[in-house]
Order: structure tokens, then sequence, then C-alpha cells
């Protein structure tokens, strides 16, 4: 099968297309015929070796943990899917090797939820990781209906779908964005305002009593502003950031694979409730390119891989 692979750690210099050997069933995984993927910044981080202690890698290894695609081999313990069903996986296993830039993949059944008919493959592939995040963030959270929240790095592949998680809740959300993305923001259900210089002026200007909750899905400086716009009381969450937890007494969040939330956000989808973002997609032959646009940092909503 052809596949996308690194044979040692460092930039998306080290990546080439070659052919391996399609990977094998186990008792409880699917192997599925990879239809699109979606990249994540966990990827690279991975592949530059900055997870090492963490995660652990067998090399030569395929990125990628977020796939749709088709059951083309069922394990013996897998009764909730068959050949031929139409999937989508969040499917981390426990060691980074069988990614989802390749033909085929090996899928542990306990990551994977049906497709519904009503989505494509490509929005199907950007959900898993990004929208599990926004999910588990928000429950962890505890965000309920008119609580007021800020989310750091609302346009991004996570913030998009944590914008729309926490409006469908019954919050009112302000989001920071650069001023580009602002519209964006105001069509899925958010007030924007700017990152950077100026930013606790301009909550404070939305805001004026603070937030009931704010939520990290940026890291570097966004945390820095807590102090001044947290509500006492208030709860902080971040997926990019410890300090939520060490210093402010929230949470930091490593999301973990649940077929049973990815479902109902695959629903929501096929439902119209919520709404997926792609910046861009490429085919397998150019995957190099799309990890390249996803190291910039720049892209709204998710960058797809089909395959």
């Amino acid at each position: 099968m052809k596949a996308l692979v690194y044979r040692d750690f460092g930039g998306a210099d080290r990546f080439e297309l070659t052919e391996l050997p399609e990977p094998h069933v186990g008792p409880d995984t699917l192997v599925v015929r990879v239809v699109a993927a979606s990249l994540n910044p966990v990827d690279y981080k991975i592949r530059e070796g900055y997870l090492r202690g963490l995660i652990d890698t067998t090399l030569p290894a395929v990125p990628g943990w977020d796939v749709a695609g088709v059951v083309e081999k069922a394990g013996l313990d897998t009764p909730e899917f068959a050949v031929g069903d139409e999937v989508l996986a969040y499917a981390r296993a426990d060691v980074v090797q069988h990614g989802s830039l390749a033909e085929f993949m090996p899928v542990p059944v306990r990551t994977a939820a049906p497709k519904p008919a009503g989505i494509s493959f490509e929005q199907a592939a950007s959900l898993p990781l990004a929208g599990l995040t926004a999910w588990q963030a928000i429950e962890r959270s505890g965000l309920g209906e008119g609580a007021t929240v800020l989310i750091h790095g609302a346009a991004g592949g996570v913030g998009s779908f944590g914008v729309q998680l926490a409006a469908l809740r019954g919050a009112r959300v302000v989001g920071t964005a650069s001023t580009r993305n602002h519209e964006y923001l105001r069509s899925l259900g958010a007030e924007p305002v700017e990152y950077g210089d100026g930013l606790v002026a301009q909550a404070r200007a939305v805001a004026p009593d603070g937030f009931d909750v704010i939520i990290d899905f940026a890291g570097g400086s966004s945390l820095d502003s807590t102090s001044e716009l947290l509500r006492e009381g208030g709860a902080v969450v971040s997926i990019a950031d410890p300090r939520a937890r060490s210093e402010f007494g929230g949470h930091y969040v490593w999301v973990r694979p649940d077929a049973a939330q990815l479902t109902h956000l695959a629903q929501l989808v096929a439902d119209g409730t919520l709404r997926t973002e792609i910046a861009s997609t490429y085919s397998l032959d150019d995957a190099v390119a799309a990890y390249r646009e996803l190291e910039e940092g720049h892209a709204r909503g998710k960058i797809v891989v089909t395959v």
C-alpha cells in the first residue's frame, strides 16, 4: 500500500511516500480503507520528537490519527461493524506507527463510530480529534446555559467546534482571533475580539464583569490575561498550557478516544447543527505540502488529505 512515512525524527523533509505492507487485522481491530484523513498539530510534534517520553513511536511511522473510510477487514471481536461499513475514528493507538496517511489503517474498534450517510468523508475526517477535544474541554469546564465563556484560538480547528458546542449549551461565547477571522466567528455564534496587545481592554468592553469560563485552544501567551478576565470562582481549561491547572486550579486536557461522543458529534454534523470548516484539501501525493501548510499555523479550520 502507498503511505507517507518518516524514518527518523525531524522536519517535514523527513517525509517520503513509499510502499508498505498492508496492516493485519487484530481481534479487536478494523482495517479501514482510508478515503480521507485530517491533520493535527500533534502529528508534526510527534514527528519532530517533541513527545518522546510521552508517546512511543515505532519507525518507520505513518502519521495521522483522524480517519474516515470503509471497513476492509473486521477482527474477530468487532461485532459493532462489518466489512463495507463507512466509519470515522480518532484512531489513536498506544504506539505511533500505523497512521491515517496511507491507503489502509488499523483502527481500534473502541475508537470507531459509524459515518452518517448525510456527511462526506472529508467532513467526517475533519471531526474526530478536533471535535472530541472541544467536546471534552467544554465538559471539563462545567460550562452551562447563561454562562459567559472566552475561547482562545476560536477560529482554529478545535476552536471552531468549541465555539459552536458552547453556543449549543446556551452560553454567551466570546472568541479570540485575528481580524480577518472575525466575521467567520460571528457566523459560528461568537463575539470576536482580537488577540495580542489590547486583548484585556477589548474583552472587558465586551464582558465588563469578566468571564465565568476561559478555554484555551491556542497555548502560548493566551492564559497570561486570565487573572484580569476570570470572574471569582470561574473555571479555566487548556489543551496547550499546563498553567491552567498549576496556576489557576483548572484543567489541562489531553483528548481521549470516545466512540459514543464521536457518534453524537457526527450526528450533529449530519443534522446540520454542527458545521465543519475545511481549510484546504490535498491528495496523498501532496501530503507533504499539506503538513507544511499546517505547520505555518494560519489555517482556518481543518486540513484534509484524500487517499
